[in-house]
């Protein structure tokens, strides 16, 4: 393979790592930026900083300068292509599983759609990024773009004419299943977009743009679905799905064909399995972290997403209005305790070391008392309400800086080459269990719906065990971080939790 494609197939696995990041143990996308600005440009990681050539002389230096722009005009399309479709895809994906709460009041089935919907993400995911290394990417979020526009007219045509659980159900998979596979090409178009040194930026702008669809989507979706209901949102995802796809067509994106002998498949399960030799003989604390932070994902995340539209929406007396636009107020909350997470992870960089990191799940356990204090009898709504919302908004958080300590560790010790592959096995490890747990609270809830305090009690200790059993695997992975001789800076890349 020659120099271009190696640079090529390396900067696509780095960008595939990046957004493997962002799936994270909410769905909660953190983006945390680096950005180069002045007349030093440093290095992440650390590195040594490169000064800018002033000794050139001033019309040589508005060149350089303009070289190094970052939003060029197909760049530029992206971000606004992002911004459109993302905002579509946050307000559906709230406004559906809430319509279906709302209509069936059973958190049963809402627990088992919520699962079957983040399946096809899951298995989706790393063949999305495969794809997008040999297909035109312009071409990959048009098509799909389309299909979503032409999903959601799909889902007005056939409402009322078919069982709606069904409709429902069929309509979040195919949802979920195209951002599994939209979301790599996107990722994976910025190194033929901006250029080396702009790289880090891009995909910095590309992940505020998602933790900002993440923020303002649920709060417009609550608003918009408690005063106009389930229709308008649908059409109004249409549309924002039918723009982002006619825009995207105006959009070059340079794309050389490769040819290979290799199928997609023949291809996903290579990089499988040179991710999980690399993780059970080289690197095997890896894969014990990768285990109990699917154990975390099981019993702590899983309920989270089960117990906050549940609780709020019909354990806490509001009015159903009220309850929904509350209810997107409390997602989007999720979304600045991410935030805030990365904020305090860069306040605190000294002090997060990865043989202490066992403390920050410990937190997050711990955030679970406050949340059952405020499932108890007698304490007024708002009052329970805000409770709970504090109490996620702190256990995200922890989880965020978590995510940041085992996202460094893990591109510290995981060589150039396999970084991408080895972050995508991880992160699809530790969603694997999240559907299961959504799964099996939905049923807990209808089932102990008079004794939810005690249920989260025994969340609170079983999480609590499983932080407390990372203890030791946290102290073995500082030491073999020491062992690591100094190389080059990893490329730093914007973390989520896990």
């Amino acid at each position: 393979m020659h120099s271009a494609a190696l640079k090529n197939k390396k900067a696509l696995d780095i960008c595939q790592g990046t957004y493997y990041t962002t799936h994270s143990m909410y769905n909660i996308i953190l983006g945390n930026a680096v950005y180069t600005c002045g007349k030093t440009l440093k290095r992440p990681g650390g590195g040594a900083s490169v000064e800018r050539n002033t000794s050139v002389p001033a019309d040589e230096r508005k060149t350089e300068m303009k070289k190094e722009k970052l939003f060029q005009r197909d760049f530029s399309m992206v971000v606004v292509g992002q911004i459109i479709s993302l905002f579509g895809n946050g307000i559906i994906r709230f406004a559906l599983p809430l319509y279906l709460l709302n209509e069936t009041k059973s958190s049963t089935l809402f627990g088992i759609v919520s699962a079957c919907a983040l399946i096809p993400m899951i298995l989706l995911s790393p063949v999305g990024g495969i794809i997008a290394d040999r297909v035109n990417k312009r071409n990959i979020m048009v098509i799909l773009d389309f299909s979503t526009a032409a999903l959601m007219f799909g889902f007005m045509l056939l409402r009322g004419h078919v069982d709606i659980v069904g409709l429902i159900a069929v309509t979040l998979v195919l949802l979920y299943g195209i951002a599994g596979a939209y979301q790599p090409a996107v990722q994976a178009s910025l190194p033929a977009l901006a250029k080396e040194e702009n790289l880090m930026a891009a995909n910095a702008v590309i992940n505020q743009v998602s933790a900002l669809a993440n923020l303002i989507g649920p709060a417009a979706g609550g608003a918009l679905y408690a005063i106009w209901g389930i229709i308008p949102i649908i059409w109004i995802g249409a549309g924002c799905f039918l723009a982002s796809a006619i825009m995207e067509i105006f959009i070059h994106i340079p794309f050389e064909k490769r040819a290979s002998a290799q199928s997609v498949w023949q291809i996903v399960h290579m990089d499988i399995r040179e991710s999980a030799n690399f993780m059970r003989y080289e690197q095997p604390l890896i894969l014990k972290t990768t285990l109990i932070v699917a154990g975390f994902n099981l019993f702590l995340s899983a309920y989270i997403m089960i117990a906050l539209p549940v609780v709020v929406t019909q354990r806490l007396g509001f009015a159903e209005e009220m309850a929904n636009q509350l209810y997107g107020y409390a997602q989007a909350a999720l979304a600045v305790g991410s935030l805030l997470g990365g904020v305090l992870s860069g306040v605190l960089s000294r002090r997060l070391q990865v043989q202490r990191a066992h403390r920050l799940l410990v937190g997050a356990a711990v955030c679970m008392l406050p949340m059952c204090a405020a499932l108890l009898p007698g304490l007024p709504v708002m009052a329970a309400y805000f409770l709970l919302v504090s109490s996620c908004i702190v256990m995200m958080a922890f989880a965020s800086m978590f995510t940041i300590v085992m996202m460094t560790y893990l591109q510290a010790i995981t060589p150039q080459h396999l970084v991408g592959k080895v972050i995508s096995c991880v992160m699809c490890l530790c969603m694997c269990a999240q559907p299961l747990g959504q799964a099996m609270y939905g049923w807990l809830f209808d089932m102990m719906a008079d004794f939810l305090p005690v249920l989260g009690l025994i969340v609170a200790a079983v999480s609590l065990l499983i932080a407390l059993l990372g203890k030791r695997v946290c102290r073995q992975m500082s030491l073999v971080e020491k062992e690591e001789e100094p190389g080059e800076a990893p490329l730093t890349e914007a973390p989520a939790e896990i």
